[in-house]
């Protein structure tokens, strides 16, 4: 028979268990795999790159040695070592790795689509003469002569598929054009924060 009294006493049942004040086994799996998943990318990552990021140098070490390993399973054991190696990070040194590691994104998306525009410029370079004249009159110091041989050579390649020797010039030269560009444009930057000085 239950007691009429119960409950009526002064206090809820909930009122003694434990109050858990730090976060669920759930969700330190969730961060753990997260942290896992960071430390991948940067074993990924080109070598020069993540000598760059700012952490600690007894992870840095650790992450640059994994990147030697080509055993499947020794790989395998040292990501698992990698991932501890980061669960050792304060959130803000996690925090400055994600961020760095954005960057790496956004900066590759840029080079690709600046490596796409010269693709396409080389291209009516090659399938109109009028696209020449624009360039000179843009960059009045380039060679006439040369860029003409250059793409009379690489359109004689592409119609007898020969290797692409004078194509991979004029994308060289556009290349090194935007560096130019790219620089002076810099420079005028700085020239103008001194004298606003």
């Amino acid at each position: 028979m239950p007691n009429p009294n119960r409950g009526s006493v002064g206090f809820q049942s909930n009122e003694f268990e434990p109050e858990y004040d730090r976060p669920s086994k759930s969700e330190l799996k969730r961060q753990s795999n997260e942290l896992q998943k960071l430390g991948e990318q940067l074993v990924e990552a080109p070598r020069d790159r993540v000598k760059r990021v700012p952490m600690p140098e007894d992870i840095r070490d650790v992450i640059l040695e994994t990147q030697t390993i080509t055993n499947h399973e020794g790989r395998r054991r040292a990501m698992q070592f990698v991932g501890k190696k980061m669960r050792t990070l304060d959130e803000e040194e996690v925090a400055i790795i994600q961020r760095t590691i954005d960057s790496w994104k956004g900066a590759s998306k840029a080079e690709t689509a600046s490596l796409h525009a010269l693709e396409r410029r080389r291209e009516k370079l090659l399938a109109d003469d009028k696209a020449l004249t624009v360039l000179l009159e843009e960059n009045p110091e380039l060679d006439v002569q040369h860029l003409r041989t250059l793409i009379r050579n690489a359109r004689k390649e592409v119609a007898e598929s020969k290797p692409p020797k004078a194509y991979r010039e004029i994308f060289q030269i556009l290349k090194d054009l935007g560096k130019k560009k790219k620089s002076d444009a810099e420079e005028e930057a700085t020239d103008d924060e001194s004298d606003d000085e």
